[in-house]
């Protein structure tokens, strides 16, 4: 029996505390009407004796303890899902705002979708090219991966996650159903139209599916739309057998949201007031990703959030280091020099690209020049710091061949315009260009056969 209450005890933030109700569950929808019949919609979080916290997801502006009427549904929060959201834009609870219309015809799934089982998983293979020289090569991408970029306030992610969900795909395959799934998440209007006019530009925006959270929407909505995101990226992968990239910016909005909520519910903070649940929140979102032996698609997750202060050490970077396999890191310096995308390659890693290239997957000299690179750029650090003591014309005739590699890996590999879309070959040629700066005899990374037929 669907019953109605009116018993509001507080209103503090986005939330309401009720008292006196016994059959609520956790996770619960409630539909509250205000006394102008204003309809607005909660989720039930915290559940302690006789106690009820929920959450309004439009916020509680304009809200009096006096005059609500709650009403609880009996349902968890759902979202309509089919392969008619491909090329639709939704807001951060679900809803189209494309001016498309509402999704009629699919399955209602709830959005608290379980993390996969770790008996169920199949082990990532396969890479999926997003045209970007550094990450292919030095960090490659594997199918049901989860590889986050961390990056900080002022550096171009934007640019780079618009760039991956418009070049990305499936290694050489044509065969493959692949879509992207991208949720902006506590971003601005201009930068939402940012995203999605490089999409239709493009020619991806048909198979992608947008969930788009504002900044000045409620900060409730923030918790909804990674959660829609995963929950139709995993009916596109598991019920329609499709390869899906979810990329997700900025998670530490989410992070953010996520104290302030706690904060609200009076729970005891722990690092930088953040909530002694991240590790599993955060996990209950990144677990999402994978391949099951069942079943042929896939979710390949890519989450990109913004370090407090570009403090890797900082609990929502450390804490996603942890869950994730591997990570790829921004650099400042970079930035500053103008070169884009600026990925530090020496603090960045791919821990499962050594079972998703080489031969039958990218190129048989991929996982060597991959080696070689980075050892030759480790180098150049070292020389760098070298020729700031000495000056750059003391250096040994060597020394500066490293010096010049430096700069042409910088300036010719890393720095790439925001539409350049390479091939893995094609990378992999460049590669060999920054190579042959360096003797054959400084290659201590790559065997005879493979230096005699590239280099």
């Amino acid at each position: 029996m669907i019953r109605e209450y009116s018993n509001v005890q507080k209103i503090e933030g986005p939330l309401i505390f009720l008292k006196g109700i016994k059959e609520a569950k956790y996770g619960e929808i409630i539909e509250i009407t205000l006394s102008d019949k204003e309809k607005r919609k909660g989720k039930i979080i915290k559940i302690e004796r006789d106690i009820i916290v929920a959450q309004v997801f439009e916020g509680t502006s304009g809200m009096s303890t006096e005059n609500l009427s709650i009403r609880f549904t009996g349902s968890p929060f759902e979202i309509k899902v089919s392969k008619n959201v491909l090329g639709r834009i939704f807001n951060g609870g679900g809803k189209p705002i494309d001016g498309g219309g509402e999704i009629y015809v699919g399955k209602n799934l709830n959005i608290n979708g379980r993390p996969i089982n770790p008996v169920s998983r199949k082990y990532p293979k396969d890479y999926i090219q997003t045209g970007v020289s550094s990450i292919d090569i030095l960090t490659t991408l594997i199918r049901g991966q989860k590889l986050p970029i961390f990056s900080g306030n002022g550096m171009p992610h934007k640019e780079l996650a618009a760039q991956i969900v418009a070049q990305a795909k499936l290694s050489n395959q044509t065969d493959v159903k692949f879509a992207v799934v991208f949720a902006a998440i506590g971003v601005t209007k201009d930068d939402a139209a940012y995203f999605r006019n490089h999409f239709e530009e493009s020619g991806t925006i048909d198979n992608v599916v947008m969930f788009a959270n504002y900044a000045d929407d409620p900060v409730v909505e923030r918790f909804s739309a990674p959660r829609c995101a995963l929950t139709v990226a995993e009916y596109l992968a598991f019920e329609e057998d499709m390869h899906i990239l979810v990329v997700m910016t900025d998670l530490t909005s989410y992070c953010e949201a996520l104290r302030e909520i706690s904060s609200a519910r009076e729970e005891v903070p722990s690092r930088k007031g953040y909530p002694g649940y991240l590790y599993s929140d955060l996990a209950s979102l990144y677990e999402r990703a994978g391949m099951l032996k069942n079943k042929i698609g896939s979710i390949t997750f890519l989450p990109i959030l913004t370090m407090p202060n570009d403090d890797i050490s900082h609990p929502i970077p450390d804490l996603t280091g942890y869950i994730t396999e591997g990570q790829i890191v921004l650099s400042r310096d970079l930035t500053n020099n103008n070169i884009n995308p600026p990925v530090n390659i020496l603090p960045s890693l791919s821990r499962l690209m050594k079972d998703g290239i080489g031969e039958g997957y990218t190129r048989k000299d991929h996982p060597d020049v991959a080696n070689q690179l980075f050892s030759s750029y480790s180098k150049v650090t070292d020389i760098r710091a070298l020729a700031q003591i000495i000056g750059e014309d003391d250096l040994s005739e060597t020394d500066q061949l490293y010096m010049e590699f430096g700069r042409q890996f910088e300036q010719k590999f890393l720095k790439q315009s925001n539409i350049e879309n390479r091939t893995i070959d094609e990378s992999l040629n460049l590669s060999w260009e920054m190579l042959r700066i360096l003797p054959k005899i400084e290659l201590d990374r790559l065997n005879d056969e493979i230096i005699n037929e590239y280099y």
